[in-house]
């Protein structure tokens, strides 16, 4: 009973400092980001591909409890099979309500690409697209995320890009869904190229995903991947170009340095250009090093766009 009382009266002294001088318990409130973060799920492949230690379904759960993060972006591999099969996409409808997630895009890979010069080639990959178009309305996506890879010079897959994407974004339109291009290796990767091709498709629902780390656009084998980077684009230059176009950012990290920055980038000049864009999106966490566990990285990037956000 005395340490309960003692308790109380000190409770109450540090009250009455505080009324006394409010800023003995204040607290500053955290700086209001101009943007919203989401988490890539690609951000989880190892987890997910290599250890199978989660599903898809299991992905917009671990983003709330693990991360504290509400808004998700799925990627087609992932459940590559389930875009038409409406009890696995209910299921997992439910637990994104049941964890207050708002679902943001998927990103679509092997299903073709969209720049290929062959025009029979490219427009089956236009259609084999329009389920996932179909499955982002379904789960109340806005956007999916699209590659623009084609063989043949810059200007043939260029041109061919135009046709591609305008025809998606022409099926896509109708459902209020966006169809967006990442750089994403080859002549994608080049921001005047990328950006070019926004301009001649010039769609209000065909846009851009600035990736600030794919930026290599040739490589020791040739092709889009594989083998080491032997020329890579300025990405300053390449994310100020095609933020004109954007409906996303995709904040990609590798390695951090002591001090939590991203060992190879300026997050600090990379998010001042997507700010002074005019961009008040959703920025999401796209965490892809080998050094951290994929986890580990995740946090990471959280506390590292938090921290240059709020001062940028």
């Amino acid at each position: 009973m005395n340490n309960r009382r003692s308790f109380i009266k000190q409770l109450g002294a540090v009250a009455g400092a505080a009324a006394l001088a409010p800023e003995v318990l204040a607290f500053e409130p955290q700086k209001k980001l101009w943007f919203e973060i989401s988490l890539a799920e690609w951000s989880l492949h190892k987890t997910i591909f290599n250890e199978k230690k989660l599903t898809n379904l299991d992905f917009p759960v671990v983003a709330r409890k693990e991360f504290g993060i509400g808004i998700v972006e799925y990627v087609n591999q992932m459940f590559k099979d389930k875009a038409k099969d409406t009890a696995y996409l209910n299921e997992l409808l439910m637990r994104c309500k049941d964890n207050d997630i708002k679902n943001h895009l998927i990103m679509i890979d092997g299903e073709g690409g969209l720049a290929e010069t062959d025009d029979a080639t490219r427009n089956k990959a236009v259609d084999n697209h329009k389920k996932w178009v179909e499955c982002a309305k379904y789960l109340g996506c806005k956007t999916i995320r699209v590659n623009s890879f084609g063989r043949g010079t810059a200007e043939e897959v260029a041109k061919a890009a135009v046709d591609g994407l305008g025809k998606l974004g022409e099926f896509a339109a109708p459902v209020g869904i966006n169809v967006i291009v990442e750089n994403h290796g080859g002549f994608s990767s080049d921001g005047k190229w990328l950006s070019g091709v926004m301009k001649q498709v010039n769609m209000k629902n065909v846009g851009t995903l600035p990736d600030f780390g794919n930026f290599c656009i040739k490589r020791s084998t040739g092709g889009e991947w594989g083998g080491s980077c032997t020329e890579e684009y300025d990405r300053y230059l390449g994310v100020k170009e095609l933020m004109p176009f954007a409906k996303g950012v995709s904040a990609k990290t590798n390695d951090f340095d002591a001090n939590g920055n991203e060992a190879k980038m300026d997050y600090a000049k990379l998010l001042k250009i997507v700010k002074d864009a005019g961009f008040r999106g959703i920025v999401g966490i796209e965490y892809e090093g080998n050094v951290t566990s994929e986890y580990d990285g995740i946090k990471a990037t959280k506390k590292l766009l938090e921290r240059v956000g709020a001062s940028v």
